[in-house]
């Protein structure tokens, strides 16, 4: 008697449409300001302890940097190391999978600055038009 071939499932089809879905946990974690900042950030200048990203994102809170990296490095896309030295030393750096985010998101933060201009005036004119301000 020939055994029955194994019944696979089939493949999950992850779209941020659908409610629940993981990829939308997933997208709105990579585009939220901070993770965009840190990704670009390690992305040019490589490996970079705590202190030295806080300096570099200028406005970023000691808390909202930990929450950002703790995110990223949970999602697999950036990887904390930590160097047994007196005092201890840490250092943070995009894995593999991190650097394939970069690119999307450079063409996003590129979009925003030769666009600005266009943005802002956009802005004013609606601001305008609705008696908003600023």
């Amino acid at each position: 008697m020939p055994s029955e071939a194994p019944v696979t499932e089939p493949i999950a089809s992850w779209d941020p449409y659908t409610r629940g879905c993981p990829s939308r946990d997933l997208l709105d974690q990579i585009g939220s300001k901070w993770s965009v900042l840190v990704i670009g950030e390690l992305g040019k200048g490589g490996p970079c302890r705590f202190t030295q990203l806080r300096k570099q994102l200028a406005g970023v809170s000691e808390k909202m940097l930990t929450q950002t990296l703790r995110a990223l490095e949970r999602d697999g896309l950036v990887l904390r190391t930590v160097y047994p030295e007196v005092p201890v030393r840490v250092e943070y750096a995009l894995t593999p999978l991190g650097q394939t985010v970069r690119e999307p998101l450079r063409a996003l933060t590129d979009w925003s600055v030769h666009h600005m201009a266009e943005v802002l005036a956009a802005r004013e004119e609606y601001d305008a038009h609705t008696g908003q301000t600023s």
